[in-house]
């Protein structure tokens, strides 16, 4: 395509996502799906160029008001994923000084603050509080794209073979430095024709989430429940980890989402996962399963600040507001799903936020009004599964997981454990 009508194309798309009526993925997807004429190789300057004008938007929108024509051109130019020399080609010979100086700009680093970290003021503040100086570690973190992680079902295939295998596929990966399940990827090629992940062998997961299910510590032949499993991939790793024995129960309210863990199921081999779309947390079919379960995990529905690098739109989606709404939906599931674990039995309380009132202060509310749950310190279990420097996965004092992108290489997430009283 020449880089003319790339660069329309492009701001076409920022138009689109810049909307944030839908998840950038979504329109992403969409816009694809009506451009199917597009190549690999432009469809990845487009998807890229998108995502980094929502990483970068105050920058970006700081530095385009200096220039001329139509603002989706202008942020389009600013954050067009490929070589300046081919990009110069499609602009005017105004356009050319005025990016050469948006360069310049940024080189100097002389810029507002908001335009140095790209995120929404509200989150600035709880974020400082939390981290102190490493804030603008974590800032720049979360401006990178993530990396690709991996995690082979080791009910088919031993981690080492698996990265063999990719190897001679002309894959590199590295096995990911915490979870035993984990490779990571040098670059993004397309899995889905590789022959790995048409066979069930391997699965995208960042290794975050990867340490969520082994958190879970679901063993042979028990009853386990994945209370919010959405498409499944911490299902799926459950149920590797139970050696596709007992019986599994994959529960979500979108019956949508469980669709797609179908495909994924059959790829894996896994026989013991029943998924159930329910109507709400106090559903029937939940009552009727109360104080049977051995483990219970809650991958609770949450802002998604800890994806930042894979779904920037979150920041500029997401509000005070949600988060309150957030909040108490994640009070009434946690509530909820409590009632499934039998004595003795443990639960699991998961986000991927980075905010406090999403985490530490939901495991603090029901933990107060629910005596009968003991916490378990999560460094302690983690030790306990032998993971390398436990401790530093997590809180100070070891009582939950913390994990930050800019210090573990992860999405953000956060956990905390109770065991059931006998």
């Amino acid at each position: 395509m020449h880089p003319k009508a790339l660069l329309e194309a492009a701001s076409d798309l920022v138009l689109r996502v810049l909307r944030l009526d839908h998840p950038a993925d979504a329109v992403v997807s969409q816009f694809f799906r009506e451009h199917r004429g597009l190549g690999p190789r432009e469809r990845a300057t487009l998807a890229e160029t998108a995502y980094a004008v929502l990483r970068r938007k105050p920058l970006y929108e700081h530095l385009a008001r200096s220039g001329t024509g139509g603002r989706e051109r202008r942020l389009a130019i600013l954050g067009f994923a490929a070589p300046r020399d081919f990009l110069k080609q499609a602009l005017t010979e105004a356009e050319k000084p005025w990016l050469d100086a948006c360069d310049a700009a940024i080189a100097a680093g002389e810029l507002p603050e908001a335009c140095r970290h790209n995120l929404p003021a509200w989150l600035v503040e709880p974020l400082r509080q939390q981290l102190g100086g490493e804030f603008d570690a974590l800032a720049q973190a979360l401006l990178q794209a993530a990396p690709l992680d991996l995690r082979v079902n080791t009910m088919l295939q031993k981690r080492e073979l698996a990265a063999q295998e990719l190897k001679a596929l002309g894959f590199d990966s590295t096995p990911t430095p915490h979870s035993p399940w984990g490779l990571r990827l040098a670059g993004k090629p397309a899995l889905t024709r590789l022959e790995p992940f048409q066979k069930g062998r391997i699965e995208v997961q960042d290794e975050g989430s990867q340490l969520l299910a082994l958190l879970l510590d679901a063993r042979r032949g028990e009853m386990v429940t994945d209370f919010c499993a959405g498409a499944g991939g911490k299902t799926l790793a459950i149920g590797a980890a139970m050696r596709s024995t007992g019986r599994l129960y994959a529960f979500d309210v979108s019956a949508h989402r469980l669709d797609a863990l179908k495909p994924r199921l059959k790829r894996s081999g896994l026989s013991n996962v029943h998924p159930v779309a329910i109507a709400h947390e106090r559903d029937e079919r939940i009552k009727r399963l109360a104080g049977k379960m051995d483990r219970v995990l809650v991958d609770a529905p949450c802002t998604g600040l800890g994806t930042l690098r894979r779904n920037p739109d979150l920041k500029w989606r997401q509000s005070p507001a949600s988060v309150a709404e957030l909040v108490t939906k994640q009070q009434a599931i946690l509530q909820s799903a409590a009632r499934l674990v039998k004595p003795g039995g443990r639960l699991v309380y998961a986000t991927c936020s980075l905010l406090t009132d999403e985490n530490e202060a939901i495991a603090a509310a029901f933990g107060s009004q629910h005596p009968g749950f003991a916490p378990l310190p999560v460094a302690d279990l983690l030790t306990g599964l032998k993971l390398a420097d436990a401790a530093a996965l997590c809180t100070p004092d070891g009582a939950f997981l913390r994990l930050w992108p800019h210090r573990h290489g992860t999405d953000g997430f956060f956990a905390a454990v109770w065991q059931r009283a006998g």
